[in-house]
């Protein structure tokens, strides 16, 4: 891998596409299992290039965006524009390029997914403005999240259904939540720059009470479509497993230790995403 591609998947966290993926392919598992939709191979692929375009114009917008805030945080002063080694100009005309192909991605879909293309950029896009004037940030970044289970079963599926949507609402708390317990690291910072977030607007300690409260909404709606959709067993290995670490990071982060915050954002919630993904996806399939 060249250097420069290095730097924009460190400018992208393209490691954190993992947080959104596997739900997007439980969303298209769910289309399959209504027994009306066979596996298509190129539709698959189409979705996941939606995924990784939409992120990646949605991250590196969002550096382009905050560029001067992080040359003034010492947190985020080495990242890749503030560290001068991606051009403001470059990593403008890479969100233009992923904007284009999550367009085009999404027209190769179907036609509802081209429709509602913009839609969806807007809100992942609009996602960094949002800290300017609203502490609710970090529920328009779930809600960007969000869009994945029901974007791949629309992919196949062309119309809306309630069960990918329940999916969507788990993503949408999940994320909400634990992007509170990321921006903990920037409460200080925030404030004296005028920025907006949970932390900033509640203090650390009420924020982590909102984050646990969004995480048992998530959790309570895993539960449910257990019972809503007759999963079996495979599927409650899952969400044990999911809620477990749910709970771990809510052990890790403390609101005087932010020292394992990193731990609790990436590790723990990449992980619980693709276990929950494979045991639900096995639950559809072999049972």
């Amino acid at each position: 891998m060249s250097e420069k591609l290095k730097k924009y998947f460190s400018l992208i966290k393209f490691s954190h596409t993992i947080f959104a993926m596997p739900f997007a392919l439980i969303g298209f598992s769910l289309a399959m299992q209504t027994g009306m939709y066979e596996f298509n191979l190129q539709k698959l692929i189409y979705v996941l290039l939606c995924m990784i375009f939409a992120r990646s114009a949605a991250m590196a917008f969002n550096r382009y965006i905050d560029r001067d805030f992080d040359k003034k945080n010492p947190r985020t002063v080495i990242r890749e524009i503030p560290s001068g080694k991606i051009s403001p100009k470059s990593a403008f005309v890479f969100v233009i390029i992923c904007c284009v192909g999550f367009i085009v991605s999404s027209f190769l879909i179907n036609k509802l997914c081209f429709y509602l293309s913009p839609i969806a950029l807007f809100v992942v896009l609009g996602y960094s403005y949002t800290k300017r004037f609203t502490a609710l940030c970090h529920l328009i970044l779930g809600l960007g999240l969000a869009l994945a289970p029901i974007g791949s079963y629309l992919a196949l599926t062309e119309h809306f259904s309630l069960l990918p949507l329940l999916f969507s609402a788990i993503v949408f708390f999940w994320v909400s939540g634990f992007d509170i317990i990321y921006a903990l690291q920037d409460d200080d910072f925030d404030r004296s720059q005028n920025l907006k977030s949970i932390p900033v607007f509640l203090g650390r300690k009420q924020a982590l009470i909102l984050s646990r409260l969004m995480h048992l909404i998530a959790a309570s709606l895993i539960i449910l479509i257990y019972f809503y959709a007759n999963f079996g067993l495979l599927y409650l290995i899952g969400t044990t497993i999911f809620i477990s670490l749910l709970i771990y990071q809510h052990v890790l982060v403390k609101p005087n230790d932010l020292s394992k915050v990193n731990l609790a954002f990436g590790t723990t919630n990449g992980v619980a995403s693709v276990i929950f993904c494979l045991f639900v996806c096995s639950d559809i399939f072999i049972l």
